[in-house]
């Protein structure tokens, strides 16, 4: 039997750390919306492409090759799962996921994903948008100092040189974006069980998922 579990959160939170704990627990596919949202920000970025002056949006997307294998992503056909990483990347994918065209184009792909094998899709909109129906709900929340501090130390390991004051100006702003958007804002969904994640490690809050769990 196919079923899926929605893991929503602000950035920074942890949602992809523990999905993947999630799927590996559960033995089932492991879906980062985000890395989708990024790839097409990416694109754009790399060919300076202003997304309010293309003339056929719909032709852009369609004509754009997102393909998820594992925990990596590929974008017509070249693996970016680095790229998409980058600071840059992420702050211009807060402003151009608020398109209307690209998030119905990428839920529609999300949708068609969940809709063939048992997922834990994570993201912004999963539980109030792209599987609403689903029985396994998780918002997980964390303050903005913890979770720049996660973010800094990430780059920090990584080898790259970081400000956290920065970091924490970006998350909060990151947040508001979000938060606020026309388009699928980021919302906690009603039948959601939040998860406070400030003193819990990755694997005691993916115990916690699984263990609620509704197959």
């Amino acid at each position: 039997m196919v079923f899926s579990v929605a893991i929503d959160g602000k950035a920074g939170v942890g949602k992809s750390t523990v999905a993947r704990l999630v799927a590996k627990k559960l033995n089932i596919t492991y879906v980062n919306t985000g890395s989708m949202y990024r790839a097409i920000g990416l694109k754009l970025l790399l060919n300076n492409i202003d997304i309010d002056q293309i003339e056929d949006i719909d032709y852009f997307l369609k004509s754009t090759k997102i393909k998820l294998v594992d925990d990596e992503i590929f974008l017509d056909g070249e693996n970016v799962t680095e790229k998409i990483r980058d600071e840059k990347v992420g702050n211009f994918t807060s402003k151009i996921s608020q398109n209307k065209k690209i998030r119905e184009y990428l839920v529609y792909l999300q949708q068609e994903i969940a809709k063939h094998q048992s997922i834990v899709m994570e993201g912004r909109d999963i539980g109030s948008v792209v599987l609403k129906n689903s029985k396994n709900k998780f918002y997980l929340t964390a303050s903005a100092h913890n979770r720049a501090l996660r973010r800094y130390d990430e780059l920090k390991v990584k080898g790259l040189d970081v400000n956290l004051n920065k970091l924490i100006d970006d998350m909060a702003k990151r947040d508001y974006d979000d938060t606020h958007r026309k388009n699928s804002p980021l919302v906690k969904a009603d039948d959601a069980f939040e998860i406070a994640t400030d003193a819990l490690s990755p694997d005691e809050v993916a115990k916690l998922i699984v263990s609620r769990v509704i197959k």
